[in-house]
């Protein structure tokens, strides 16, 4: 089968480098793993840099192409709309009459910018369609309220999406009822949580440096936005004496100091006492990240709210509990008293007294990180994520996809989206 996963702000030559995330991790796993199963993979991204070829072998059966769309620079994502329709047009050349070979069996876009260039990809010819949301603009204009910094028109043009493609991928059940909430059918929807390399993040393997004696460890991972809730995580630090915390993320470290994010937890770290307890380390290369995680003695994970949450899967694969809020898709992969504790969102005092308590019971914690393990390697792989999509895929092109012939409301909708994203 040939496979089109188009992630226009996500591409996988980043993975690693500042500013990546949970959906490069993702698109790019989950290429490699289709691609292992024998399938003709082709991810279709933003060209950012002018320096990089336009098609990059990336691994078995799996290429990257490059698609010009606005200036061949980083742009923030919030920015990126109006670019989409050249980018779907882009993409419906490639896969016209003369598209020589390139059109896809199936067309699987990741995030809402992408779903919308995927429409205008296929509106001429009508490929299935595959949207995976990787978050949600109602649930960050519901946390983030006035900071909010999403375009306008996301909200409705996600619900649109979600009416047009033929199958919507949500990564948790929190996500199918946020979807239900946007009018989306749930029979139209399908759960496929993200996974786990379970190669790359191992229990046994070199370690990060420990901390010093006397000292516990509290590691957590991710870009350094508000949202992902390391100042919670800082406040909390206070009540647990005898630890530290340790984040891992954001710019490269030679900028942290002149991040505004690291900034500001340094200076709430100095505030509430513990800045000699607190360390920044910004981005570290991929293959370094389990090494941290090997390090911990706990994963603290605070984020506002979270879609899926990859570092609880790689934290849990290296043999470390996690302690986190119980929000998305980590109150799913996360099972309390188990793997893990959860607790309340944005409660700093519960928070700190389940880090306080896991970090003082030995045998506890040793029981959660051997369930850990054994919870990653049976539900969350690459390779079930792959065989259970391609069910998916399979079922739209045996005769889920749309015909030409679909009526012309949805054509009328099609130009619509066309229409906004440029």
């Amino acid at each position: 089968m040939k496979v089109a996963l188009i992630s226009a702000q996500a591409s996988p030559l980043a993975l690693g480098g500042p500013g990546t995330g949970g959906q490069h991790t993702h698109v790019a796993a989950l290429a490699e793993a289709l691609g292992r199963l024998g399938h003709e993979v082709r991810v279709y991204t933003r060209r950012d840099r002018p320096d990089v070829d336009n098609v990059v072998p990336y691994a078995e059966g799996v290429t990257v192409e490059q698609v010009s769309a606005g200036p061949a620079e980083p742009m923030p994502v919030d920015d990126l709309l109006p670019l989409m329709g050249d980018f779907g047009r882009a993409l419906a050349a490639r896969w016209g009459d003369n598209g020589h070979g390139e059109t896809p069996d199936v067309v699987h876009a990741h995030f809402w910018l992408s779903g919308l260039a995927a429409l205008t990809a296929t509106a001429g010819h009508r490929l299935p369609v595959i949207e995976t949301y990787h978050g949600l603009g109602a649930v960050k204009r519901r946390h983030l309220k006035d900071r909010d910094t999403s375009p306008e028109p996301r909200v409705g043009l996600e619900r649109t999406l979600g009416t047009l493609v033929d199958r919507v991928v949500a990564q948790c059940e929190d996500e199918v009822t946020e979807l239900g909430r946007m009018g989306i059918r749930r029979a139209d929807t399908v759960i496929i949580p993200s996974g786990v390399d379970g190669e790359r993040f191992t229990p046994a393997g070199q370690a990060a440096d420990r901390p010093g004696p006397g000292l516990r460890r509290i590691l957590s991972v991710g870009p350094l936005v508000e949202r992902k809730g390391f100042a919670d995580l800082v406040e909390a630090l206070r009540r647990v004496p005898g630890a530290e915390l340790v984040i891992v993320g954001g710019p490269d470290p030679a900028r942290l100091d002149r991040d505004p994010e690291a900034r500001r937890l340094m200076e709430l770290a100095d505030r509430c006492g513990v800045g000699d307890r607190v360390r920044l380390i910004g981005a570290v290369p991929l293959d370094e990240l389990p090494g941290w995680y090997r390090s911990a003695d706990v994963l603290g994970c605070a984020p506002w709210y979270e879609p899926f949450g990859l570092t609880p899967l790689e934290a849990m694969s290296c043999g470390v509990p996690v302690v986190a809020y119980e929000v998305g898709g980590i109150a799913e992969s996360v099972i309390d008293n188990v793997t893990g504790v959860l607790v309340p969102p944005r409660d700093t005092y519960a928070l700190a007294g389940a880090l306080r308590g896991l970090l003082g019971d030995e045998v506890r914690r040793m029981s959660y990180a051997s369930a850990a393990i054994d919870r990653v390697r049976s539900r969350y792989t690459w390779e079930r994520a792959a065989v259970d999509l391609l069910r998916v895929y399979t079922a739209v092109t045996g005769g889920g996809a749309q015909s030409d012939d679909t009526g012309e409301d949805a054509e009328e909708d099609d130009e619509a989206l066309t229409e906004v994203s440029g």
